[in-house]
Order: structure tokens, then C-alpha cells, then sequence
């Protein structure tokens, strides 16, 4: 992990700040990286600058104090959040919104968003996600196991993107495929692959809205107005392909490890089998704990940050697993506590906060809420082991629960 790079390197970047960093696209681990390869970042340099942190192939700083990617976060004059990697994949310039939208723009798509994610909106849809949630668990309660990545995590919240976009659940096959393509898959030509072809998808079904909207957000997106004026087409496959990435993976990928470490921890499972009052509180904890995604800006206007000092045009990379777990910042971060007044940054921080978190934390809460309701008392299954790769997101590839 230590071994400094001997390729070329820019003059600006001092050489011992020069390291590998080991949560890339690319690779995998059995250990539980929360517990390993985390705590041992921590005692790297506060910022180093790796040949391979940009999705494993391509050099980018990267920060692992909460203090500096919160400032990062914020300072909207020295970075930029336009990086376009999913459409550069395949020869276009869109962005995703409004994730890659710097000021003034990114707030009028952000408007256009927040009233179909307000807590009263969701609200409305509470009985049908908990539905699909109870369904998924229900299927294989009588079984004494199953491996809750494939089984539930993974289809859970694809359930609930089809509820959102008005599209048939018969759909959920082809969906999860586009999505382990989008972010587990090594092979740039996969992944590119599977932006047209979810494309293509979403695009037929706006030509469909434009033409007959529905009570679904691809209506209400293709209907919306940006700034007082319609949306274009790439405005509106922007938007709705940040909700897409944003919404299936991230939540499928905490859960997986949420009930891993209730599968590991049988009195936090107890506590929460015996007070669901409390799953709100506790979630906030788990989002701590297990934060799982990596966000990038590149910089636009020099700048010193500590030890570093960054050009224009240098990659930055903003891990919030690092960043939530951050000895600095939080009393023995490694320790889970249910009871913990918990902050993190699971959601981002800043104007590009997670516009969706509310709806985020409902699925979470629903879906502890159902599977203690359901499942007995699980457990991991003897002798198996679980693989984690990394990259944008810690995801595990399997959970083999029993009970």
C-alpha cells in the first residue's frame, strides 16, 4: 500500500506524498475493509496524491480527513464537480444532475428536484415501499437463509427506483444487471455498454411521457422547468440518470453491510429486534459507520490544503468512508455505538448534499423495520466468505445469512 510510484510525476507533487491507495475500482478484499484497510489509511499522510485512485488507472489526490473534505465540499470557487465520466464512456459531454452542475446552475436543478423528495411526498409512497420490502423478505423466510446482497439488498431499492420512474417491476432483472454493469465492472467497455443501453431505456420512456404523462417522476422531469424554462432532453436524462445511479446502488450497497453487522453483532440486533423506536437514531450511526461511497472534484484555481498544493487540473478524491471514520474528528470512530449523537457524511455535505436522503434514510427504516419483523434471529454462515470490491462504493458481492 506504502510503495511510492515510479512513473512520471507532476513537478508540484512532492514525492513522499506519492502512494498507493487501496479502495480503487479494481479491488477486492475478504477481510472487512472497515476494520482493515480504513483504519490503516488513516495513518497515511493527510492528503497523498495516488497513481491509481481515479478509478484505478488514472492519478488523483485524495483526502481522508473529514475537516478538508468538508472544506473541499464547500469551496465551489477553487473546485469543480464536471467530471462526466459515464458519458465521456461513450463519446458525449451531458452531465449528471445535479451532481456535476457547478453554481448558479446547479441550483435550479436541484429545485426542480427537492418537491417530488420531500418528506410529505414520500410519505405518500410509504405503503407501497414497504410492500416491496416485506414481499423480498417474505420470499425467503421460510428458506433459513439466504444471501441478502442478491436476495434483498440488491432488489429492494430497483423496486423502488421502478415505483418512482413509473416503470413495470417486470423490469427488475434487466435493471440489476444495468446496475452491477454501472459500478462493479471492471471492463470500461461494459460499463459504456451499459450507459446507451439505459439510455436508450429512460429516453423511450421521456418520448412516452411527453407525449402521455403519468404520476411518475419521468413526467414530472420531462415536464419540469429549469430557471422558468423547459428542460432539454439532456437536462432531463442528466437528472434522471443521477437518480438512477444515486438511488440503487448506494442504498443496496449500505444495507448489505448494515445487516452484516447486525449478522455480526447479535446484542445491536437484539436492541433493535426489541426497540424499533430507535432504528431512526441508529440509522444515523450505521451511515457513520458504514459510509460507502467516493465523490470526486477537480480543481480549477490553485490552492494549498495542509501539505498539498494543488494545480488546475488535478483530480481530487473525496472518500466518506474515510472522511465518517476520521480519528480527528470522531471519538473512536471504529467503535459502533446505537446510542451515538451521530454525524457524518454519508450523504456528502455542501450544496451537492444527497438531494435524495430523505427518501434514503425511509428505505433504510423500512427495511429494518420488516426484515426483524420477518426473519428470526440471523447469523453469517459458517466457513463462508465475503467479498468486498471497492471503488465509488464499498460494495459486498455476497451476504450469506442463516437462521
Amino acid at each position: 500500500m506504502l510503495t511510492p510510484f515510479s512513473g512520471k510525476i507532476p513537478s508540484h507533487i512532492p514525492k513522499e506524498l506519492v502512494l498507493s491507495y487501496p479502495l480503487h475500482l479494481g479491488v477486492t478484499t475478504y477481510d472487512n475493509p472497515y476494520e482493515t484497510l480504513i483504519p490503516a489509511i488513516h495513518k497515511m499522510p493527510p492528503a497523498f496524491w495516488a497513481p491509481d485512485a481515479d478509478t484505478g488507472i488514472a492519478p488523483a489526490w485524495v483526502f481522508r480527513r473529514a475537516k478538508d473534505i468538508n472544506r473541499i465540499f464547500a469551496d465551489t470557487e477553487h473546485f469543480s464537480s464536471k467530471s462526466a465520466p459515464f458519458s465521456q464512456l461513450i463519446g458525449e459531454s451531458w452531465d449528471m444532475l445535479p451532481l456535476e452542475a457547478d453554481p448558479p446552475n446547479h441550483r435550479h436543478y436541484r429545485m426542480l428536484l427537492l418537491p417530488f423528495l420531500t418528506p410529505a411526498k414520500i410519505s405518500q409512497m410509504d405503503a407501497r415501499l414497504r410492500g416491496h420490502a416485506r414481499y423480498y423478505a417474505q420470499r425467503f423466510r421460510d428458506n433459513g437463509g439466504c444471501d441478502f446482497v442478491s436476495e434483498f439488498a440488491a432488489r429492494f431499492p430497483v423496486a423502488v427506483f421502478l415505483e418512482l420512474f413509473g416503470l413495470p417491476i417486470e423490469e427488475i432483472e434487466q435493471f440489476l444487471q444495468w446496475e452491477n454493469d454501472l459500478f462493479h465492472e471492471p471492463d470500461i467497455n461494459k460499463i459504456g455498454a451499459s450507459v446507451r443501453e439505459i439510455k436508450s431505456y429512460i429516453m423511450a420512456e421521456v418520448n412516452d411521457r411527453k407525449a402521455a404523462p403519468k404520476d411518475d417522476l419521468i413526467s414530472y422531469l420531462t415536464h419540469g422547468k429549469v430557471n422558468n424554462r423547459a428542460a432539454t432532453d439532456e437536462e432531463i436524462w442528466g437528472l434522471c440518470f443521477t437518480l438512477y445511479a444515486g438511488g440503487l446502488d448506494t442504498v443496496a450497497t449500505s444495507l448489505g453491510w448494515y445487516f452484516r453487522h447486525l449478522a455480526t453483532h447479535p446484542k445491536d440486533q437484539e436492541i433493535l429486534r426489541s426497540s424499533p423506536e430507535i432504528i431512526p437514531r441508529a440509522t444515523e450511526e450505521f451511515l457513520r459507520r458504514y459510509s460507502v461511497t467516493t465523490l470526486s472534484r477537480k480543481c480549477i484555481k490553485p490552492i494549498k490544503i495542509g501539505e498539498a498544493s494543488l494545480e488546475p487540473g488535478d483530480k481530487v478524491i473525496l472518500p466518506t468512508p474515510l472522511g465518517s471514520n476520521d480519528p480527528e474528528e470522531y471519538e473512536d470512530p471504529y467503535k459502533f455505538d446505537l446510542y451515538r449523537k451521530s454525524r457524518h457524511m454519508a450523504f456528502g455535505s455542501g450544496i451537492h448534499s444527497c438531494v435524495g436522503f430523505h427518501l434514503a434514510r425511509r428505505e433504510i427504516h423500512i427495511a429494518f423495520e420488516e426484515i426483524l419483523a420477518i426473519i428470526p434471529n440471523f447469523t453469517i454462515a459458517q466457513s463462508s466468505r465475503i467479498l468486498t470490491g471497492m471503488g465509488s462504493v464499498i460494495s459486498q458481492k455476497n451476504l450469506p445469512l442463516v437462521w
